[in-house]
């Protein structure tokens, strides 16, 4: 028997992303190199999630209130992040499975149908953030109102499937573009805001502060939501399936070191920018004594005037917008995997991004329309909040897959990384709890 068929409670015979499926092919016969540039995509596509629209929300306040004091808990966030996704590429290539599918076929039904409840949640919270992100950056961009701009993000169904039909490389291909365009938006606003490096540098060390203080708490865990994604570990188990990496154990081995590689410098990446709103945050507004920043908009509006260049707001309303659409992106893969793989159903790519895209839209246009765009960076910043409050019940499963020899065979996690994924778990649910307490209290 396949050793990496042993242990589930159900045989789970389907494949991860079926129409994708083992399409990138790594020819044996190349160098080395070739084949670790054939695996370099699906972290790019991961690190979307890292830097989407409700982390710009939770970053430009915080950054905006306590300065440069945050920066630690986007560093521990991303290290963190390192740490979930290599979990995450070792499961899909010791089992065969995604996440989704491994928590169906290891738990009884009830449990598996209350993982999959959960995971739809944290979804439809993502694709609120970036509904309102989308619309938010047509709004800056292109004057379209938010109430408009909102309802145009269910249009990005046929971007997503136009791309899926000229290959999955294209798809990574296209957010990689978009990723470089951010980047570079990012470098000329920081190069004009000319932080204080000394302050920066300062950020990225501990404090208790960040515990004792509740508001500072509230948006700690706001960014590690942001950061450390739920719909993330579903996706990053599916998609790293898409290389044709062969079967013998030397074959996964090797796919197993480039695909978290490939992941670990994509996060790195993804860092960068999540540290670079915090800081053009911190530079522009706390510097200046607005330290009440956290709407997208008025980010937008005083960019200009703060930083002495038209041409600010304007690149802060590309990055946005860039990276709302490629938000859309990775959501519509993971809701397709965690569907796929909870409940076995499989619909048509285009009904499956409408449905999610229809509910998401729902509560971003109400809240457009009651509260305009004070309400949209409330919910921005409560969406990512959600996030993590869901994000335990996506990790612990994980944890518990890869630490089991009987499940993973010859590629069982080692030891010190279950040590070391077991006490990021640990301390994400305690600082759940304490948020939920302070709240209550």
């Amino acid at each position: 028997m396949d050793v990496r068929r042993e242990g589930w409670l159900s045989s789970g015979g389907e494949v991860s992303l079926s129409d994708v499926h083992r399409t990138v092919s790594v020819k044996k016969d190349s160098s080395r190199l070739r084949r670790a540039l054939a695996f370099f995509g699906p972290g790019y596509l991961v690190a979307v999630g890292y830097m989407d629209p409700g982390n710009w929300a939770t970053s430009l306040a915080g950054g905006s209130r306590f300065g440069y004091t945050l920066l630690v808990v986007a560093l521990v966030s991303n290290i963190m992040a390192i740490v979930l996704q290599s979990l995450c590429a070792r499961l899909a290539v010791a089992s065969g499975r995604d996440l989704a599918q491994a928590c169906r076929d290891a738990f009884p039904r009830p449990v598996a149908y209350g993982l999959w409840f959960l995971a739809e949640i944290a979804i439809i919270a993502t694709d609120i953030a970036e509904v309102i992100g989308t619309a938010i950056g047509l709004n800056l961009i292109f004057c379209i109102p938010l109430e408009l701009g909102v309802i145009v993000t269910a249009l990005d169904v046929f971007l997503i499937l136009y791309l899926q039909r000229l290959g999955f490389r294209w798809l990574e291909a296209f957010v990689m573009a978009l990723l470089g365009i951010i980047a570079v938006c990012f470098a000329v606003q920081i190069a004009l805001a000319d932080p204080d490096w000394g302050g920066v540098l300062r950020g990225f060390a501990p404090t208790t502060e960040i515990i004792t203080n509740p508001d500072m708490l509230y948006l700690a865990l706001g960014i590690l939501g942001a950061t450390v994604m739920p719909h993330n570990l579903y996706l990053h188990s599916g998609i790293v399936q898409t290389r044709a990496y062969g079967e013998t154990l030397e074959e996964r081995r090797e796919a197993l070191r480039f695909a978290t590689l490939d992941s670990t410098i994509a996060l790195m990446f993804a860092l960068l920018v999540n540290a670079s709103i915090l800081i053009l945050a911190a530079a522009a507004f706390n510097g200046t004594g607005r330290t009440g920043i956290a709407e997208l908009g008025e980010a937008h509006s005083l960019l200009a005037p703060l930083l002495g260049m038209a041409i600010a707001p304007t690149l802060f309303g590309i990055a946005l917008l860039c990276c709302g659409i490629n938000s859309t992106v990775t959501a519509t893969l993971a809701g397709q995997i965690v569907m796929e793989g909870f409940l076995h159903i499989q619909l048509a790519p285009w009904l499956r991004r409408l449905i999610t895209r229809g509910i998401a839209i729902v509560p971003a246009a109400g809240v457009t329309l009651l509260y305009g765009d004070s309400g949209t960076a409330q919910l921005l910043i409560l969406t990512q909040v959600v996030l993590s409050l869901q994000l335990s019940f996506a990790v612990f499963p994980l944890v518990m897959f890869t630490a089991d020899r009987r499940k993973m065979g010859e590629l069982v996690a080692p030891m010190w990384l279950i040590g070391l994924a077991g006490l990021i778990a640990v301390v994400i649910a305690g600082l759940n709890v304490k948020m939920i307490i302070d709240f209550l209290g």
